[in-house]
């Protein structure tokens, strides 16, 4: 059975973090295993409080489930301070497996879920580690102070990945303004990969980007190539979207069983 390693936060809502990524791996048929960074205190509505976990705790959650029932990739989500940052760098050095990097830097209410201490140790020590690296646009511009729109500023920001070590990127459109939702894959060494979707007038998209990070890391946990693993992760997605249950009052949950 394919097995999936995440290292992220717990959502008290289950519709983003470490629930979400559960939920997608048993969609997608893979055995995954956590590594809890931060408890959250949140809903629709937004995150009222944070509590981030012992840095060594961390670091024995990921031994854990390493030396006993394995990994065949890893999916790093929310990190929340600059100890957790560092101890995840140090026990992914360790190991040469797939891994997708959700550079989780603010919910999708607007709450701050990374320490700007942590953020140097994600650009130089974490991204050059990644196999895909999955920015929202936001996300693309703190990282390497080039917000992608046209094909120019896209190929910008690819080329500045690049320089930080991270040679493939998924540039994600949820933020944009367009009729169309236009996810971008770019890899320094082949073609890109153009992922088009209509964007839909809703407020329930919480917790896209952990799902669409898990799915792609299903897919490489299951050897799949990087171009299909993102293929069918963004169909699950906007599927997902569109049969969205409309809970809560705010940024509601998608739907795991599309």
């Amino acid at each position: 059975m394919p097995r999936l390693l995440v290292i992220a936060g717990s959502d008290s809502s289950a519709g983003a973090g470490l629930q979400a990524d559960l939920k997608t791996a048993q969609r997608f048929g893979v055995y995954a295993q956590t590594a809890v960074t931060a408890v959250t205190v949140q809903n629709t509505l937004g995150v009222t409080a944070i509590q981030a976990m012992l840095p060594e705790i961390v670091r024995g959650q990921i031994r854990a489930a390493l030396d006993d029932i394995g990994a065949d990739a890893i999916k790093l989500g929310m990190l929340a301070n600059a100890q957790i940052a560092c101890v995840v760098a140090d026990a992914l050095m360790e190991t040469d497996l797939p891994l997708v990097l959700d550079p989780v830097l603010v919910s999708t209410s607007g709450s701050l879920l990374l320490e700007p201490a942590a953020l140097k140790i994600l650009k130089y020590r974490l991204l050059p580690r990644a196999t895909l690296v999955t920015p929202n646009l936001p996300e693309s511009e703190a990282l390497v102070g080039i917000l992608p729109g046209d094909d120019h500023t896209v190929h910008q920001a690819a080329q500045a990945f690049a320089l930080l070590g991270a040679k493939r990127v998924l540039f994600k459109d949820g933020h944009g303004k367009g009729a169309v939702v236009r996810d971008i894959l770019t890899d320094v060494d082949g073609p890109s990969l153009i992922l088009e979707a209509p964007r839909r007038d809703t407020r329930h998209t919480h917790g896209t980007g952990c799902t669409l990070a898990t799915a792609i890391a299903c897919g490489l946990a299951k050897g799949q190539r990087l171009s299909e693993a993102v293929e069918r992760a963004h169909n699950f997605v906007q599927n997902a979207i569109r049969t969205a249950p409309g809970l809560g009052r705010g940024h509601g949950p998608l739907n795991f069983n599309a």
